[in-house]
This record gives structure tokens, sequence and C-alpha cells, in this order.
């Protein structure tokens, strides 16, 4: 009888370490793509990285925000306004520049709860100053672009829009859409230059803020393609490279000599 007691006991043990061993955590599950955020709740959000230092709520459809101690959001102005409409604000100092996340929420419309969870949709996150294009992935660790020059990759006068990695079909959650349900949703990173970028984009182009959120390949090159001009990924060995050879200089037509009679 012991030493079924004692077996039972070790089954027991061994089971338990293999939960705590293979089963992944909350947070990693829950998150969509590889960036760790989009899809956590918020809860999730604040296990991850601890309560946030303010929340900011935009007041126009300009980037006019007005921020709010965290105290002061969770007894008063988020029962004033839709909870979804607050962002957690993080801020950070790495390599002397002063860094801001900002999450976005949404909420399942479905869910009666009173309580219901808020997803994370979208992260904003500020530099200042603006830092260069090439030294972003190591200032920003969730920020991590393919090094494939195939990657899609698109930009305008302002903004760089770098897609990674696959569709995720949880990901249609958080986007607003029309049709979004008939399109594939992939991790994309949207970088922004309020001094404009140069014509040929190098690895010094400054860049202010980036959005880390889902968005479509298809909508880029089925409806957007006359405003997202496509690129080589700025983030490839390619890039840097002449994407023709220089052309070879055209021989003239031989003019034909006449002897004077």
């Amino acid at each position: 009888m012991y030493i079924l007691r004692t077996t039972a006991r070790a089954l027991v043990t061994v089971m338990c370490l293999g939960i705590c061993v293979f089963l992944p955590t909350q947070s990693d599950a829950a998150a969509y793509f590889e960036d760790g955020f989009l899809g956590l709740t918020q809860s999730e959000l604040h296990t991850k990285l601890g309560m946030p230092q303010a929340v900011r709520d935009r007041k126009s459809a300009l980037r006019i925000f007005t921020y709010y101690p965290i105290t002061d959001w969770a007894k008063y102005f988020s029962k004033l306004v839709s909870p979804e409409n607050g962002e957690d604000v993080y801020t950070f100092t790495r390599e002397g520049i002063d860094i801001r996340y900002s999450f976005s929420y949404a909420f399942d419309p479905n869910d009666q709860d009173e309580k219901q969870p808020l997803i994370v949709r979208l992260v904003d996150i500020e530099c200042s100053p603006p830092v260069p294009l090439g030294r972003l992935p190591s200032l920003v660790p969730e920020f991590r672009p393919s090094s494939d020059p195939m990657s899609p990759s698109f930009r305008s006068d302002i903004w760089l829009l770098l897609f990674k990695g696959g569709p995720a079909a949880a990901a249609r959650f958080i986007v607003k859409e029309h049709g979004k349900d008939q399109l594939d949703w992939t991790l994309s990173y949207q970088l922004f230059s309020m001094q404009g970028l140069p014509d040929r984009l190098t690895a010094e182009a400054l860049i202010d803020r980036m959005e880390i959120s889902a968005q479509s390949v298809q909508v880029v090159t089925q409806r957007q393609r006359h405003t997202h001009e496509p690129l080589i990924n700025p983030y490839s060995g390619q890039f840097d490279k002449p994407l023709t050879q220089p052309k070879a200089r055209t021989k003239g037509i031989p003019v034909p000599k006449y002897t004077e009679e």
C-alpha cells in the first residue's frame, strides 16, 4: 500500500511538472503575432508590463490627447466615456531616447458581461527625438522586421508600411475594415516621418513614430495601389543595391561619307 501511494504521488508530481514545462503562458497563447501584444487582453498586458503610467483619451480625429493618471481614469473618467477609448501609456528611456508606448483596445460587442475584456488592437510607439530608420529595431524590441527583400513593403512621402509573416484568422477580431472576414490580416509595422521621407530612402531617414497593427496586403494591392508605392524591404541586404544595372551608352548610327565630285 505504501508503494502504491508513493507511486501515485510521483505520477502526480511528474504530471504537474509536465504542465508547467510544456503549457504556454496565457499571454503567449493570446497574442496573434510575434510582436507579443496584439490580441492580449488588458489584464494580460498589465501582467506583462505592469500598470501603465497614464491613460490618454483622443479628443478629435487629429492626434490631440488628454492624459490622466491611472487612478483618476479608473475612478472617474472610464465611467464617463467608453472604456475602450482610453489608451494605456508606458514610457521608457533607451539609449538616451524617450520612447512612449500607447495601447488601443477593442471589445467584443457580443459580450454582455459588465466587465467585458478589452483586447489590444494597435500599439502606437513614439520616439523623441526622431531616430534613424536603421536604429529603430534596437530601440523597440517588439519591432522585428523581415530581412526578406521580397517581403511586402510600401511607402509614401511620409510613411513606410512593412508586413511580416503570415496571416492570422483570429486577428480579424481587432480589425474595423468593412468586409474583413473575406480578407487575410497580417502583422504590419507602419513607420512615420513627420519631416517627410527622402526620395532615395536610406537607413538614416528619421522616424518619429510607428504603429504595430494588423493590415491586409490584399487591401493595399487592390484598393490602395495608387497611394502605396511598392519598394524593396528596407531592412533586407538587397535594399542599398541598385535595382538595375546602369544602361550602356548606345552607339550612334554611322553616317556614310561621300567623296566630293
